[in-house]
């Protein structure tokens, strides 16, 4: 008889989910067995007949082909590596597989030996780990600490060869041949779960990659960055490509400083000036998990070490803590009571799972970390226990987290195994419950959901608790259940928040989630400062919604990136929208329904300090107070080109609160034309006289004489719209009974009264269409003039009449 080593009555055998799968499971068993021992001689045979025959040996080849098919084929591949870990146990077998591998892979030269070494390794760790959980004997401390060990050995040996100058790579010359990474100025900094030696059974692993230039020495210094971005994509293929063997770990880059335009490698100086600067509170709540994994380790520490003024603030203003409790209440509360569905739910991101659990935690050691040093710990679970000790949260709250924390992981390790798959989602259908429970080690479905409900239901009631007198972001009232989850941190987008994106009337939430990223990395003048992505980072919610309102939310959502794109600075104006929240109403409006006022907008984002007055919603003024009011602008300044400015501002911001009145609906059609023409009107009569004084400055003036502007079309029968141009006619008088070719101006260069009044016209034409730096007045029509487009642009008075007599 063997040794079944490890198994004994205290380990948990779960029942297999599907008999035929487990029948089936054991018939390959003995199959693979036999046609090993059939190569090897090694009486492997005799051992798979044995373990099938012994009662525990039974219930363990049940619990694994019977659930896991992705276990199930590592032990057929490997039946030899099985009967040894039966044998010696997982922590004598998890010990001897990374000594195994440290010196195999050590002496691999090439990168598909050393690839081929790594990925049997991680499959035989990824069955030692998975018995170990599924029977019970290691903690989850155990199992994820032996993930993140063999990580670690990965990464470190990969590292190490990539590092090291062969035939085809002569680009880096250690200082020390025999320890490639020491003092290579290489850093890999793990964070995450991997920081902090949480890592999931199908995880993925959160890298950055730094190089410190100081610490190599080169002839060609400017190559720097673009051979370390070959190192590190070397690297990564090393790591996470699939290959006959399978795959170590799939890699994620992007949580590096500002993912989506920096390159996979970056210089310590240029990341150090990023969180200096642009650097979020998400960021240095990612940062408390970091730590150097391979690499200069040393270079990694001293980076680290510099980081600490910006990951633990001693002194945090008000905003500063609005915005860490903002993080938090972008993944909404759900305070309402609102029952918690087992079926398809993310034990991760949903309601109650492990993120709220891990926020929880992160946000307060944001807050208290700088000045309590004891809160800095990486690991969940002992950041939890001592916030209780700092008297941060109670006893009560805390044993409930950490209770459902590791039974969530070690539900989130079952799916996980069952095809290695990176999931957290419970399945849709009964059938899959039940075979889920099964494997979590319950016979009956309704007791499985019955504990998974009460432990997401605890952390969904702490979480909610958390900050309590802080607003929700997440929509309703308390009370009343809002949107799901609004989240753009991190380095992925959020399923949670595409799925609520795309339920709030988004088509395409990609493109929102890319260009909020986008506001939040600073890459719009509008949220360089980091008082303004905070604002921002509240706002949000409000924002989103207010656009999703719109007939076509992501036509509005792309107008407003194009208005805060054009944006010199945020914070007074974001500061405005906090304070006055019925002002994104407005915005979200005017960007859904009005293009011409979403430009002019853009262009002018002042006016909306007018839309806060009380008289912007009142009828549109008389034409008297008007021109008054144009007057007294235009007599602010001596210069002639500052007057034409003036005159657009002012006729562009009277437009637009016409606009919005029109949008709201407190202005009438009628009434909103009259009021476009006595704009036009105002702007028109305001204007003249200033262009007439400065064309007289070098022509003088004619004595007696005048000119009318006359209105017709539109603004003749004050019919004008927002997009009515201005249908003009000149017409003009000269004193006595001289022809006016005869009659000529008074200034230093005279003219003839026909082209003195044609040039006039053309001056007063261009004063109004010429495009300045605040845009132009109108567009200005000359065919209803005697002739139409054949005719002169000034017509006198005498000529004027004879046409229309005549005609």
């Amino acid at each position: 008889m063997h040794d079944f080593g490890f198994l004994n009555s205290k380990c948990a055998f779960p029942k297999a989910a599907s008999a035929e799968m487990a029948e089936l499971g054991l018939e390959r068993w003995h199959e693979c067995a036999w046609e090993a021992e059939k190569a090897e001689k090694s009486g492997l045979a005799d051992f798979a007949a044995n373990m099938s025959d012994n009662a525990l040996g039974r219930q363990l080849l049940d619990a694994v082909f019977g659930n896991s098919p992705f276990l199930g084929s590592v032990m057929l591949k490997d039946p030899a590596f099985v009967r040894r870990l039966i044998e010696q146990g997982p922590d004598s077998i998890q010990s001897e597989i990374l000594t195994t591998l440290g010196k195999s892979g050590a002496e691999q030269e090439s990168d598909g030996a050393l690839a081929r070494c790594l990925r049997v390794a991680k499959a035989r760790t990824a069955l030692t780990v998975a018995l170990a959980d599924i029977t019970g004997v290691w903690a989850l401390h155990q199992v994820t600490g032996a993930l993140s060990d063999f990580a670690d050995a990965a990464l470190r040996l990969a590292t190490a060869h990539v590092l090291k100058p062969t035939e085809t790579q002569d680009e880096f010359s250690p200082k020390w041949p025999d320890d490639p990474e020491r003092e290579s100025g290489l850093i890999i900094l793990a964070l995450g779960k991997l920081g902090s030696k949480e890592l999931n059974y199908s995880s993925d692993i959160d890298l950055i990659v730094l190089f410190d230039p100081n610490r190599i020495e080169t002839d060609d210094p400017a190559s720097l960055q673009n051979r370390f971005v070959r190192l590190t994509k070397r690297l990564m293929r090393l790591i996470d490509e699939r290959t006959a063997d399978g795959y170590v770990f799939r890699t994620d880059l992007r949580l590096r400083p500002d993912p989506g335009v920096t390159p996979v490698a970056l210089s310590v100086a240029g990341a150090e000036t990023y969180y200096e600067s642009l650097g979020q509170n998400w960021e240095r709540a990612a940062m408390i998990k970091a730590r150097p994994v391979a690499g200069d380790i040393e270079a990694g520490e001293t980076f680290l070490k510099r980081l600490t003024p910006f990951i633990w603030r001693k002194n945090l203003d008000f905003a500063a803590i609005q915005d860490i409790q903002s993080i938090k209440r972008q993944i909404h509360a759900h305070r309402g009571g609102a029952k918690i569905a087992v079926a398809g739910h993310n034990i991760k991101l949903g309601r109650g799972g492990i993120r709220e659990i891990e926020f929880f935690a992160q946000t307060q050691q944001l807050i208290w970390g700088g000045r309590e040093a004891k809160l800095r710990s990486s690991v969940t679970c002992e950041t939890l226990a001592t916030l209780v000790d700092s008297g941060h949260s109670t006893a009560e709250a805390v044993n409930d987290l950490i209770s459902a924390y590791e039974f969530l992981r070690r539900l989130e390790h079952r799916l996980q195994m069952i095809n290695d798959e990176q999931t957290q989602v419970l399945p849709n259908d009964p059938d899959g419950i039940d075979k889920i429970g099964i494997f979590m080690g319950y016979d009956d479905a309704e007791d499985f959901a019955t504990e998974l409900t009460r432990h997401l239901s605890a952390v969904q009631h702490h979480y909610g608790d958390l900050f309590d007198e802080a607003p929700t972001l997440g929509g309703g009232e308390d009370g009343v259940e809002g949107p799901a989850n609004l989240v753009f941190t991190g380095g992925d987008p959020d399923p949670e928040t595409m799925a609520t994106l795309k339920n709030m009337g988004f088509e395409k939430p990609e493109i929102v989630d890319t260009a909020v990223r986008g506001w939040h990395h600073g890459r719009v003048r509008a949220t360089r400062s980091k008082r303004a992505r905070e604002i921002l980072t509240e706002l949000m919610p409000v924002l989103l919604r207010a656009l999703a309102e719109t007939p076509s939310p992501d036509v509005a959502f792309l107008r407003f990136d194009g208005f805060l794109s054009r944006l010199p600075a945020g914070v007074q104006l974001f500061s405005m929208f906090h304070a006055n929240p019925q002002l994104l109403d407005l915005i979200a409006e005017i960007m859904g329904k009005a293009p011409r006022l979403a430009d002019h907008l853009s262009n002018r984002a002042i006016i909306l300090d007018s839309v806060l007055t009380q008289d912007f919603f009142d009828a549109p003024p008389a034409k008297p107070a008007l021109l008054e009011e144009l007057q007294e602008l235009l007599g602010r300044s001596d210069y002639f080109e500052s007057k034409l400015d003036i005159s657009r501002r002012w006729n562009a911001d009277r437009r637009f609160q016409v606009g919005v009145q029109c949008l709201h609906g407190t202005l009438s059609t009628g009434d909103a034309s009259r009021a476009y023409s006595n704009i036009a009107e105002v702007a028109v009569a305001a204007l003249f006289p200033v262009i007439e004084e400065d064309f007289a400055a070098k022509h003088g003036r004619i004595p007696g004489g005048g000119l009318a502007v006359v209105a017709m079309g539109k603004l003749g029968s004050r019919e004008m719209t927002a997009s009515s141009d201005l249908d003009l006619v000149f017409v003009y008088t000269t004193p006595g009974d001289e022809t006016p070719s005869a009659v000529n101006s008074d200034g230093p260069q005279p003219l003839d009264a026909v082209r003195y009044y044609a040039r006039l016209s053309q001056r007063l034409i261009n004063g109004l269409t010429a495009p300045t730096s605040e845009g132009s007045l109108y567009e200005v029509d000359m065919r209803l003039r005697p002739s139409g487009a054949k005719g002169p642009i000034a017509t006198s008075l005498e000529g004027f009449l004879k046409y229309h007599s005549q005609s």
